[in-house]
C-alpha cells in the first residue's frame, strides 16, 4: 500500500482475476433471484436485497435493465461508468476531475458537490469521495428506473442504481486470475478466489491492481482494490454475511481542456493544462457492509444490516477560474488564469437497518409485504485552499500572479501557494426512515403496488472561516404507487407513481435553511419476455418534475434560495436477445427532454435561466448497440462482436449555448478459449478514432473522449 510502484510487477507477475461468466448479455427482467424451496423445507438459498423483498424483478411495475458480470467481462469494462454507458437514459456529467462517478438517470443528476447516489448492495455507495467505481466485484448492476425513491429514501426521481457485489458462497471452491494491458502502458491484474471451508462458512477474495497513462498528456494512476467476504450459515435458515472494500487509488486531478471563444477543437484532446508538480490525488476508502439473514417461516424473512465507510480524498490541483474579471482566455484567446487549490476531503458514513418481507394472504389475494426502518449518520469534513489570480485588465501585462498557461504552448512549473481558506466546514446528516410496501396479486394477471416512506431529516454544519453554526431539520413522507397487468403470458404493462425529496444543504441571506427538493415522476410502460427469456424487451414514457433547485438569489449578491424547477420527459426501449445461431444482440435507446421550466438564476454563476432552457449534458437522444456471435474454431469456442455507441448534442454551460457536439464511436471485441478454463479476449474501442467530448461543466472545463484504445487480457478459471 505505501510502495505505489510494485503494482506493475505484480501485474507482470500476472496476479489478477477473470470476471466469472455468470449470464448471458444485459436482461430487462430477469427471474427472481432465489429459487423456490418445497414447502416443508427452511432453506436459505441466496442472500436477499433489502428494500426489494420477495417480488422478482420481472412482476416489478417500473422498468428495470439489469447489466452482469459476463457481459462486463466480455466488453472488458473496469469502471461503473463504462458499465452504465449500456444502460438506456443514463447521461455522463461533470466527473471532478476524473475523481468521482457522476451520471443524471432521466435527465436529472443531483448534488453535484458529490458523486452521483448508488447503491451497493442496497448501502449507499456514493457517499463521500471514494473515486471512480471498480467492477472487479460486481455480480451484476440494476437500473432500476422511475418512481421507487419511497422505498429507497432520499434521491432522485430518475431511477436508482443498485450495485450487487461477488460475495463468499458454501456451494463450491472456485477461482479465477486475469491480466491485461492495453494501450498507454495501462496495465491490470485481478483475482477471484472462493474458498468453501464447509457447507456453513466459505470466505471470498477478489480484487484488482492497475496502473497505467492516459491519452491526456501527464495523467497517470495507480490503483489498488480489494472486497474480501465471509459467509457463515449456523443453520438453514440463517446466514451472516460480511464485505470488506478497500480503495487506494492515485490519479492525477484533470479538468480536462478549454473551447477557445466557444469552439471546441483548436487544442488537442490530448493537452494537460494542469501542473505536473502538483503530483497525483490520493482516494483511499475503507469500509464494511454486514447483513443477517434470517428466514423466520415458510414465507418471512428478517434481514438486518450495517455499514460503516470511511473515505478520503487529498491533493492539489489547478482549476480554470471560472470568474471572468479574473480570466485572461477570453481577451487575448491563449492564456488560462487558473485557481490552484489543495483539497483535504474527509467523510464517514454509518448505516443500520432492519426489514421484514414476506407473504399474506387475505381470500383469494396475496399481498407481498415489506416493511422497513434505516438510521444513517453521514459526516463531512471538509478542507480547502486555494490561491487565485487577481483581477486582469485587457492589454495590461501578464505575470506569474496570474498562474496563467498557454493553452498551445503551455510552460509548466508555476506552483502558487494556496494561502485562502474558501471551506473549511464540519457537517454532520443524520437520518432515519421508515418504509412499507404492499404489492398485491390481485389475479394472476393483475398486480397492485402501493406504498410509502417517512423520512427525518437533521443537517448540522460548522463554518469554521465564521464560527457560524447551522443547524436544520426536515420531514417528508412520500408515497409510491403502481400497477402490472399481464396481456398475455408475454406481454405485460404497467405504470407507476411515485414522490420524493432531497435536502438542500446550506442557508439563505436571512440564515433559514432551504426547502428540501421535492419530486413526482409518472411513469408506462409494455414490458416483452419470451418463454425461457430469450427475447426479451421493454419501452416505457416517463415525465417528473421537481422543483426547490437551489439558485441564485436575485436580491441578495453571494447568496441561494430553493427556487429552481426543471421537467424530464421522454421515452426509452431496451432490447435482450439470444438468437439462433448463438447470436447475442443488446440495443437500447432513449429520447430525453429535460429543460428548466421556470425563470431563475444560475446557482453558480448567476446567469438567466428561462422556461425550456435545458439542462447541462443532457442528450435528447442517445443509442447503444451490441451484436456477439459464437462459433467454434478447431473445437474450440471462440466469439466475435461489435457495437455502436451514439450520444447526441448536448448543452455544455448552464445558461449559455454553448453545446457538445453529438458522436457516434464503434468498438469491437473477441475472444477464443485454446484450452479448457483459459480464456484470451481482446477489444478495441473508438475504432474509427473518433473525437468527441464526454461532459463539460464550462466552457473551460471540458472532458474530452478517448480516442481508439485497445485491450488484450487473458483469463484463467478453476
Amino acid at each position: 500500500m505505501k510502495k505505489m510502484s510494485a503494482v506493475k510487477g505484480a501485474l507482470i507477475a500476472g496476479v489478477a482475476m477473470g470476471v466469472m461468466p455468470m449470464t448471458a448479455w444485459a436482461q430487462t427482467a430477469p427471474a427472481a433471484e432465489e429459487e423456490a424451496a418445497p414447502a416443508d423445507e427452511m432453506v436459505v438459498i441466496g442472500q436477499r436485497q433489502q428494500y426489494r423483498g420477495d417480488v422478482p424483478l420481472s412482476a416489478i411495475p417500473q422498468t428495470v435493465q439489469v447489466l452482469d458480470a459476463k457481459t462486463l467481462q466480455d466488453l472488458n469494462i473496469t469502471r461503473l461508468e463504462g458499465a452504465l454507458e449500456l444502460a438506456s437514459g443514463i447521461s455522463k456529467q461533470n466527473n471532478f476531475g476524473g475523481l468521482w462517478d457522476a451520471f443524471a438517470v432521466r435527465g436529472f443528476a443531483g448534488d453535484e458537490n458529490f458523486p452521483s447516489g448508488f447503491l451497493v448492495n442496497g448501502f449507499n455507495g456514493g457517499r463521500g469521495y471514494g473515486g471512480p467505481r471498480d467492477a472487479s466485484n460486481i455480480e451484476k448492476i440494476e437500473v432500476l428506473k422511475g418512481p421507487n425513491g419511497a422505498v429507497f429514501g432520499r434521491g432522485e426521481p430518475g431511477g436508482t442504481v443498485n450495485i450487487i457485489t461477488k460475495k463468499a458462497r458454501t456451494d463450491d471452491t472456485f477461482g479465477s486470475f486475469a491480466a491485461s494491458g492495453g494501450s498507454w502502458n495501462t496495465y491490470r491484474g485481478e483475482a477471484d478466489v472462493n474458498l468453501a471451508i464447509n457447507d456453513k462458512l466459505a470466505i471470498r477474495v477478489n480484487g484488482a491492481a492497475e496502473d497505467g497513462n492516459s491519452f491526456r498528456d501527464v495523467v497517470n494512476h495507480t490503483k489498488f482494490v480489494a472486497s474480501p467476504s465471509i459467509l457463515y450459515k449456523p443453520t438453514d435458515s440463517t446466514s451472516l454475511s460480511y464485505e470488506m472494500e478497500f480503495v487506494d487509488n492515485r490519479v492525477t486531478f484533470d479538468r480536462g481542456i478549454v473551447a477557445i471563444n466557444g469552439k471546441l477543437g483548436a487544442v488537442p484532446i490530448s493537452r494537460f493544462l494542469g501542473e505536473p508538480g502538483d503530483g497525483r490525488t490520493n482516494v483511499k476508502v475503507l469500509g464494511h457492509q454486514l447483513q443477517l439473514q434470517q428466514k423466520i417461516s415458510k414465507d418471512w424473512f428478517f434481514l438486518a444490516g450495517f455499514g460503516y465507510r470511511d473515505t478520503s480524498f487529498k491533493g492539489f490541483s489547478q482549476d480554470p477560474e471560472l470568474a471572468l474579471g479574473r480570466q485572461i482566455i477570453d481577451n487575448d484567446g491563449q492564456n488560462l488564469s487558473r485557481q490552484r487549490r489543495f483539497r483535504d476531503f474527509n467523510t464517514t458514513n454509518t448505516t443500520v437497518r432492519g426489514e421484514i418481507s414476506g407473504k399474506l394472504y387475505t381470500g383469494p389475494l396475496t399481498h407481498h409485504i415489506l416493511v422497513g426502518a434505516d438510521y444513517d449518520r453521514f459526516h463531512i469534513d471538509l478542507l480547502q485552499i486555494r490561491y487565485r489570480p487577481p483581477s486582469y485588465t485587457a492589454g495590461s501585462a501578464i505575470t506569474p500572479a496570474n498562474n496563467a498557461i498557454n493553452v498551445f504552448n503551455p510552460v509548466y512549473g508555476n506552483l502558487r501557494t494556496p494561502t485562502q481558506t474558501n471551506i473549511n466546514s464540519d457537517e454532520v446528516q443524520k437520518g432515519w426512515g421508515i418504509y412499507f410496501q404492499d404489492q398485491v396479486d390481485v389475479t394472476d394477471q393483475l398486480k397492485v403496488r402501493f406504498g410509502g416512506r417517512f423520512d427525518h431529516f437533521n443537517q448540522n454544519i460548522l463554518n469554521r472561516n465564521t464560527n457560524g453554526v447551522t443547524d436544520a431539520t426536515k420531514k417528508r413522507f412520500n408515497p409510491t404507487a403502481g400497477v402490472l397487468y399481464k396481456l398475455t403470458d408475454t406481454v405485460s404493462i404497467y405504470g407507476g407513481y411515485g414522490e420524493g425529496f432531497r435536502p438542500n444543504s446550506g442557508l439563505d441571506a436571512a440564515g433559514n435553511p432551504f426547502a428540501p427538493e421535492l419530486s413526482k415522476s409518472f411513469e408506462a410502460g409494455l414490458r416483452f419476455a419470451a418463454p425461457g427469456d430469450a427475447i426479451s424487451a421493454s419501452i416505457a414514457a416517463f415525465t417528473m418534475k421537481k422543483n426547490n433547485i437551489l439558485t441564485s438569489d436575485p436580491v441578495n449578491a453571494g447568496f441561494s434560495i430553493a427556487g429552481g424547477e426543471a421537467k424530464s420527459k421522454g421515452i426509452e426501449a431496451d432490447i435482450s436477445a439470444s438468437l439462433p445461431g448463438d447470436i447475442t444482440v443488446l440495443a437500447t435507446y432513449a429520447y430525453t427532454d429535460a429543460y428548466w421550466s421556470k425563470a431563475s438564476l444560475d446557482f453558480n454563476f448567476g446567469l438567466a435561466l428561462q422556461p425550456g432552457d435545458r439542462l447541462i449534458n443532457i442528450p435528447k437522444h442517445a443509442a447503444n448497440l451490441l451484436v456477439n456471435k459464437g462459433f467454434m474454431i478447431a473445437g474450440r469456442r471462440a466469439s466475435f462482436g461489435g457495437g455502436l455507441n451514439y450520444v447526441g448534442k448536448r448543452l455544455g454551460e448552464t445558461a449559455t449555448t454553448f453545446e457538445l457536439p453529438g458522436y457516434v464511436i464503434a468498438r469491437v471485441m473477441a475472444s477464443f478459449e485454446p484450452v479448457d478454463n483459459l480464456r484470451l479476449t481482446a477489444d478495441v474501442t473508438n475504432l474509427f478514432d473518433k473525437t468527441y467530448y464526454a461532459s463539460s461543466y464550462s466552457q473551460l472545463w471540458v472532458a474530452p473522449g478517448a480516442p481508439r484504445a485497445f485491450t488484450v487480457k487473458a483469463a484463467y478459471s478453476f
